[in-house]
């Protein structure tokens, strides 16, 4: 049986995730290959106990080791935004498949050369907007394809937590520029792009408004995830922590709205996405992820509203390959549906989507909404 090696960069909330999916994914699929956890890499000490903890053979303190071990088939990339061009390129020049968190850069110019690496060594590449594999959202796409919303007309999607309402919450690195290149719109409202690009298409234009609502923080002493202690030291957060955008899409008779906020009270983590047509719609939210509203207009007026689907079924994507019918899947799930697609094209040697390019193209929409936002007024995204 063919093996994948894979190594790790990144040992906290996103590292955690990663791990599980790797792990979880050859439990669920039959992969047909072999997955051997050989590597992971953080710049902390903890990184050794980590790998105990998690199952990995080897822990490193310089992600160079991975790229120099020529064992290594695939490199994970669950880092922060800084360090993803760098690792990722080294690891496409050495021949290595690639799977990068979101945002895929920390600017434009990263993200081209990210793809431009890729492509060129002929490896499978792939960006983790993860969304694209919850089931309810799969069959909301394949509505929409069969046209059974009619024509569309609005998409909104609304992503509201309330994690730094609290103004004692310190700078983690989520709130530094230098580090995270956008705040929630490009840590959220990237999300939110890709399952618009998903469900309808490419957008045209865009006109954002963003929020800083404190803008004096304690830096952080430590940090774990998206858990911070604060210090008696206070910086200013260079980025935003609410965003607005109102958008229209290439070759369609539709508007969208966006909104991204991390100071939703009393939302611990809304991810609700609407698209509405002529002759129905559609209503998901991540915190309900197993469930699809449907609405369809031609129903019997007695009888016409909103309709909860369970997504549960074999016959809806993935779920065969889950627990028996009523067994719902969870957030860290999602993840094992993406190494299963991506292993999968390692195997075959296909590609896969959503791919860097496909990352750039996000890149695109936050960099015009940057702009937008910056110029106050209306903005036509670049592809």
């Amino acid at each position: 049986m063919k093996k994948i090696n894979v190594a790790l960069v990144g040992h906290k909330f996103m590292g955690r995730t990663h791990t599980h999916a790797i792990t979880d994914a050859p439990i669920f699929f039959d992969l047909g290959v072999e997955i051997n956890k050989k590597i992971i890499c953080a710049n902390e000490d903890s990184v050794f106990d980590v790998a105990k903890r998690w199952g990995w053979e080897k822990a490193v303190l310089d992600w160079r080791e991975i790229i120099e071990d020529k064992e290594i088939d695939s490199v994970s990339i669950a880092a922060p935004s800084k360090v993803h061009a760098e690792i990722a390129i080294a690891a496409a020049k050495a021949g290595k498949h690639v799977f990068c968190e979101k945002p895929l850069a920390l600017d434009m110019e990263d993200a081209e050369a990210m793809v431009k690496a890729v492509e060129e060594a002929g490896v499978v590449n792939m960006v983790g907007f993860n969304f694209r594999r919850v089931p309810a959202l799969c069959l909301a796409k394949q509505l929409i394809e069969e046209g059974v919303l009619g024509e569309l007309y609005h998409f909104r999607a609304i992503w509201s937590q309330d994690w730094l309402t609290d103004p004692k919450f310190p700078i983690a690195w989520r709130l530094k520029k230098a580090l995270a290149g956008y705040g929630t719109h490009g840590d959220l409202g990237a999300h939110l792009i890709d399952i618009a690009r998903f469900l309808v298409g490419d957008i045209d234009e865009v006109c954002c408004v963003q929020k800083t609502f404190n803008k004096m923080r304690p830096v952080a002493v430590f940090e774990d995830g998206l858990y911070a202690e604060a210090g008696e030291d206070m910086a200013e957060v260079d980025v935003d922590d609410a965003s607005q955008m109102l958008a229209t899409f290439k070759d369609k008779n539709m508007m969208a709205y966006f909104e991204s906020t991390r100071n939703g009270t009393g939302h611990k983590n809304q991810n609700r996405i609407e698209v509405a047509g002529s002759k129905g719609a559609i209503i998901w939210d991540e915190e309900k992820l197993n469930e699809l509203e449907y609405y369809n207009d031609g129903d019997p007026a007695h009888v016409r509203g909103f309709r909860r689907v369970m997504v549960g079924e074999a016959i809806h994507p993935y779920m065969a390959n889950w627990f028996p019918v009523g067994h719902i899947i969870g957030y860290g799930d999602t993840f094992v549906n993406e190494y299963y697609d991506y292993f999968t094209a390692i195997k075959n040697g296909e590609g896969v989507t959503p791919n860097f390019r496909d990352g750039l193209m996000v890149q695109k929409v936050l960099d015009a909404a940057e702009q937008s936002a910056i110029e106050r007024k209306w903005k036509k995204v670049q592809y």
